[in-house]
């Protein structure tokens, strides 16, 4: 087959037509609007004579391209379905077909590898499209009618979006669009990132939707740093062509020049920051059962992973139940538990002693309380105005580390509860058959942190301490420090708080070997570490009184 290469588009002798005459480069002609084809054009016009008169209707394809391809139907007209100019229809050198009622039936949007023409897409009624000839390799919609570099440069989700938003910004600025959708939308822009890498800015303007949002955001993570802008169109326009068809030049204009510099999740401009700063919620705290703690950090924060450790039977067991029915008896918020290493009524138990002064976990003790007496008080803790509030891990053996966390999650959730108390790290631990102690506490602390940071969680958090080396150990009432956490940094890192135990069980000094000392070793909130205060057991009723120590005496608070 002998190719007819395309050289002008220029008005027909026959029909009448002012642009459909397509004129090749062997001297024939075919209009696509009358459907006729002349093996010799000059016999109809002398062409020389008459260009001069008829420069202005003529349309230089810089293409090469086979009949195939070139022969299609439709001419040069106002796109007026889409309210898109015939100077911009020429300028991206778009073609329509109408029916005999004069209506717009059909579009054809070129396509080009360089500056030829391989392929053109079809769009029909009901947003119906189709291809004629090679599309693969090609370049963006319009990427052949710009310079390959400049200061900007807009990018559209579909032909006729970037058409408008040429028409928009006064036909001042290159607008492309990509060809396959919100969906191929990163595809497309790896086969043209060399193009667009030569414009200083890049502003991408996709559909105001979700799949439109999201693919814009793909594809300025494709583009270096700083060159990708984000438009959002104003009123809940979905795309310029909308924009265009409501004569809002002027409100895309703003929104073009106000597109915001694309960041990656997490990274912030300030300057935008404003009225978040200034309108941000307090964080909601609680104080702690105990002055000198509360000195130091301010209360207990809901958000916050709070991490409490010490030695074997040092008291953390008696802390987190003070804690546990501090929270009960002064909030309102729903309070979960999960206690690894002992039965739900144990837990129950505990909680109702601190309210009754009594060790009610000791049935010698309980047995000192009649039935009513010990229905009061669990009606006063557990039901009442503190009904549907505290929410207990029964576990019935069950340690595999997902699940857990799926319960963790269903107190958080579904039982709304804004404080979880973990008793303890290290249970968790033994439940992941796999990996080392440190990967496995990594992995638990990167989730724990995780899970406060999702929802908002107050988390109280037991850990153990790590065997120290030398003739003291923590039992002797040595001095712990961060590096004492047992198995890894991470517990220190991903915790916001670390509050640490110290007691003497070995002293000669019966007040001594019942006193546990509370040190701060970590506060990202308040940045103050260090001995916090004093709590001494007291056998008869189980609870821990906070103690004020001078050099010369020690005074119960």
């Amino acid at each position: 087959m002998k190719l007819a290469f395309v050289k002008y588009h220029q008005p027909c002798p026959l029909c009448g037509s002012s642009d459909a005459a397509s004129l090749n480069e062997d001297g024939s002609a075919y209009c696509f609007s009358c459907d006729k084809r002349v093996s010799d054009y000059e016999n109809l016009i002398d062409f020389k004579t008459e260009l001069s008169s008829i420069n202005d209707n003529v349309s230089e394809f810089k293409i090469h391209q086979t009949n195939s391809v070139n022969e299609i139907e439709g001419s040069f007209t106002e796109l007026t379905d889409r309210g898109i100019s015939l100077a911009t229809a020429k300028k991206y050198n778009v073609k329509a077909v109408r029916n005999t009622k004069g209506e717009i039936v059909k579009h054809f949007y070129p396509y080009c590898v360089a500056t030829e023409v391989t392929s053109y897409k079809v769009r029909e009624p009901a947003k119906h499209f189709t291809w004629r000839g090679n599309s693969q390799g090609t370049g963006l919609f319009g990427q052949s009618i710009f310079k390959d570099s400049g200061k900007y440069i807009t990018l559209a989700e579909g032909e006729c979006d970037a058409m408008a938003a040429y028409e928009l910004l006064g036909s001042k600025w290159p607008v492309v669009s990509i060809k396959s959708g919100a969906a191929g939308a990163a595809r497309d822009i790896k086969n043209s990132i060399e193009f667009l890498e030569g414009y200083e800015n890049i502003i991408i303007n996709f559909d105001n939707d979700k799949v439109g949002r999201d693919a814009a955001k793909q594809v300025a993570m494709l583009l270096t740093p700083g060159k990708a802008k984000i438009l959002t169109l104003p009123d809940d326009f979905k795309d310029p062509n909308e924009m265009l068809k409501a004569g809002r030049a002027q409100a895309y204009v703003d929104s073009w020049w106000s597109a915001k510099l694309y960041t990656p999740s997490g990274v912030l401009n300030i300057s935008e920051q404003k009225d978040n700063f200034n309108n941000r919620e307090l964080l909601d705290s609680v104080p702690y059962p105990w002055a000198g703690l509360n000195d130091k950090l301010y209360g207990l924060r809901r958000g916050e992973l709070v991490t409490l450790t010490g030695g074997t039977g040092l008291g953390k067991s008696s802390v987190t139940r003070e804690i546990e029915h501090w929270l009960i008896t002064h909030t309102k918020d729903n309070v979960g538990i999960i206690a690894l290493e002992e039965d739900w009524r144990r837990t129950v138990d505990g909680i109702l002693s601190i309210e009754a002064n009594a060790r009610l976990y000791i049935d010698q003790v309980r047995e000192n309380y009649s039935e009513e007496q010990l229905s009061q008080l669990f009606s006063k803790v557990y039901e009442g105005e503190n009904k549907d509030r505290v929410w207990i891990h029964s576990h019935f053996g069950i340690t595999d580390i997902d699940e857990i966390f799926s319960k963790l999650r269903f107190l958080i959730v579904g039982c709304g509860c804004k404080w979880v108390v973990i008793d303890h790290l290290h249970m968790l631990v033994s439940s992941m058959v796999e990996g080392d102690e440190r990967r496995a506490i990594d992995n638990i602390m990167t989730r724990l942190r995780s899970i406060v940071e999702e929802t908002g969680v107050g988390l109280i958090l037991v850990s153990h301490l790590r065997r120290v080396e030398g003739n003291r150990g923590h039992e002797n009432g040595v001095t712990v420090s961060l590096s004492h956490l047992r198995g890894s940094q991470s517990i220190a890192q991903l915790s916001d708080c670390v509050i640490a135990l110290e007691r003497d069980q070995q002293s000669d000094d019966p007040q001594e070997a019942n006193t546990t000392h509370m040190r701060v070793l970590k506060s990202r909130y308040t940045g103050d570490v260090g001995m916090a205060t004093h709590l001494v057991y007291d056998k008869d009723t189980g609870r821990l009184r906070e103690t004020f120590i001078t050099n010369d005496e020690e005074v119960l608070l």
